[in-house]
C-alpha cells in the first residue's frame, strides 16, 4: 500500500473512531441524566450499540457478497478526478445496514405502533432506492429509473404515510396539523399541513441521497442527525427516539466499511432510507422545525443544485451553453475541486452537523 494511501485509511478509520466514541458518550451521558437505572427500556446506548455491532457483522459478509455480484460503482466522468479510482466499488450497501437497524428496533420496542409506522416508511423509500441502484447496475450506467418515476413513487408513499398519519392521529384535532416554533409559536396550517408534511418527506429524501456523495458524508451526518432528533423526541415518545438512535447505530456500523477510503456505498437505497426515516420521525412527533435545523447541511446541498442548474439556465447564450455559479454541485464537490481533501470536507461538516444537533435540541419549537 502507497504511504498516501495508507495515511488516508488510518485519517479514514480515525475519524469513525471519534465520531463513533463522541455517539457512544453522548448517549450514555443522556441515559445516565434520564433514565431511572437499572431499566433499561428507554436507552438510546443500547438501541445505538446494538444496531452497530449487528450492521458491523453482517457488513463483514454483505460487503464481500456485493463484490462477488459485481455491484460497482459507475463514477461520473465529469466529477472530481480523484473519484475515478472509485469505480467499481460496491454500492448497494442500503440493503445490509437499513434492515438491521429497523429489524433491531422492532424487536427492543415490540412493535410499537409509531415505530412500525416509520419503520416500513423506510424500508418502503429503500426500496425505491433499490429500484434505481439496481438500475443502474443493470444498464451499466449512472443512469437508473427515470427522475419523474422516481419522485411519483417517493410522492405516493409520502401520502400514504400521511393518510396514516391523518386516520390514526385523528384524536389530536388541531394540534396535528399545527408546526411548533420556538417560543411557543403555533402555526395552524389546517389542510395545507399535508401538502407541507408530502413535501418535507419527498425533500428529505432527495437531499440525503444527493448529500450521499463522498466517503462516509451521509452516514456521518445522517448518524448525527438522528441522535439530535432522538435527544429532542425523548420526552414525547422514547420508542421514537430509540428507533432514532438504533438508526443513528446501523450508520455508525456501515461507516466501519464506508469510511475513506470506502469499501461499500450506501446507495440510494440508503440515502433514501435516511431521508424518509429523519422526516417521518419529525412528523410523527411534531418536530419539523428542529428537522429544518438538523438538515441544515442536506439543505444546503440541496440548494447548491438548484443555483446550479437555476443559474446555468438563466445564462445560457445562443449556442445554448450557460454559465456555473459553482466548479460542481453539489456543494462538497465544488469543495473539492477548490482544494478540499475529501477527509476535510466530511471532518468540517461532521463539525457543522454537530452544531446543527446541538443547536436543534437548544432551540426546540
Amino acid at each position: 500500500m502507497a504511504p498516501a494511501s495508507k495515511k488516508i485509511q488510518i485519517s479514514g478509520t480515525l475519524l469513525w473512531f471519534a465520531l463513533t466514541t463522541i455517539a457512544i458518550a453522548a448517549t450514555l451521558l443522556w441515559d445516565w441524566q434520564h433514565l431511572d437505572w437499572p431499566d433499561p427500556s428507554n436507552s438510546l446506548t443500547l438501541p445505538m450499540l446494538l444496531s452497530a455491532a449487528a450492521t458491523a457483522m453482517v457488513g463483514f459478509w454483505a460487503v464481500p457478497w456485493l463484490q462477488a455480484i459485481k455491484a460497482g460503482q459507475f463514477i461520473r466522468e465529469d466529477g472530481p478526478q480523484s473519484h475515478l479510482k472509485k469505480a467499481g466499488t460496491p454500492t448497494m450497501g442500503g440493503i445490509f445496514f437499513v434492515p438491521v437497524g429497523i429489524l433491531l428496533a422492532l424487536i427492543w420496542f415490540g412493535g410499537a405502533p409509531n415505530v412500525l409506522a416509520v419503520a416500513l416508511l423506510s424500508l418502503a423509500y429503500a426500496f425505491v432506492g433499490f429500484l434505481d441502484d439496481w438500475q443502474i447496475l443493470q444498464r451499466r450506467s449512472n443512469k437508473g429509473i427515470s427522475p419523474k418515476m422516481k419522485l411519483l413513487l417517493q410522492v405516493v408513499l409520502a401520502a400514504l404515510f400521511c393518510l396514516w398519519l391523518a386516520f390514526t392521529q385523528a384524536n389530536d384535532g388541531s394540534r396535528l396539523t399545527t408546526v411548533w416554533l420556538p417560543g411557543g409559536i403555533a402555526l395552524a396550517l389546517g389542510w395545507g399541513f399535508w401538502a407541507l408534511a408530502v413535501f418535507v418527506l419527498v425533500a428529505e429524501s432527495n437531499a440525503t441521497n444527493l448529500t450521499d456523495g463522498l466517503d462516509g458524508l451521509a452516514g456521518g451526518t445522517g448518524a448525527i442527525a438522528f441522535l439530535g432528533l432522538a435527544a429532542i423526541v425523548f420526552s414525547q415518545d422514547p420508542t421514537l427516539a430509540g428507533f432514532a438512535a438504533g438508526f443513528a447505530g446501523s450508520c455508525l456500523g456501515f461507516l466501519a466499511y464506508n469510511r475513506n477510503p470506502a469499501k461499500v456505498f450506501m446507495g440510494d437505497t440508503g440515502s433514501l432510507a435516511i431521508g424518509g426515516a429523519l422526516a417521518g420521525i419529525a412528523l410523527l412527533s411534531q418536530n419539523l422545525w428542529s428537522l429544518f435545523l438538523l438538515s441544515g447541511i442536506f439543505f444546503v446541498e440541496t440548494l447548491s443544485v438548484i443555483a446550479q442548474v437555476g443559474y446555468y439556465k438563466a445564462t445560457k447564450n445562443e449556442d445554448g451553453v450557460g454559465k456555473r455559479l459553482l466548479k460542481m454541485a453539489p456543494l462538497h464537490h465544488h469543495l473539492e475541486l477548490s482544494g478540499w481533501s475529501e477527509m476535510k470536507v466530511v471532518s468540517v461538516f461532521y463539525l457543522i452537523e454537530a452544531g446543527l444537533a446541538w443547536l436543534a435540541w437548544f432551540w426546540q419549537g
